[in-house]
C-alpha cells in the first residue's frame, strides 16, 4: 500500500500487518500496527469489515488517557 490508508478502509486491504486480539477469547477488537506508526482497529467478528485507522500520536494520547484513569467514569 503505498497511500496513507483511509478510515473505513476494508480491513482485507490492510495487507502485510499482525492483527493482535485485546482479548484472550478474540473478541471484540483487534490492533494491527502500520508501516508509518499508526495503528489500525477492526472488530474481531467482522475480519473483513471496516478499520479505523488512528495515528501513533492518538494512540499515545488514548493508551495514557486510560493508564491515567481519564476515561474511568465510562465503565461506571
Amino acid at each position: 500500500m503505498t497511500a496513507a490508508p483511509y478510515n473505513g478502509i476494508p480491513a482485507r486491504e490492510l495487507t502485510g500487518v499482525r492483527w493482535q486480539p485485546t482479548t484472550p477469547d478474540g473478541t471484540g477488537v483487534e490492533l494491527a500496527r502500520l508501516a508509518d506508526g499508526g495503528v489500525a482497529v477492526r472488530n474481531a467478528s467482522d475480519p473483513d469489515g471496516p478499520a479505523l485507522i488512528y495515528t501513533k500520536a492518538e494512540i499515545e494520547a488514548l493508551i495514557g488517557g486510560a493508564a491515567d484513569g481519564d476515561f474511568n467514569d465510562l465503565l461506571a
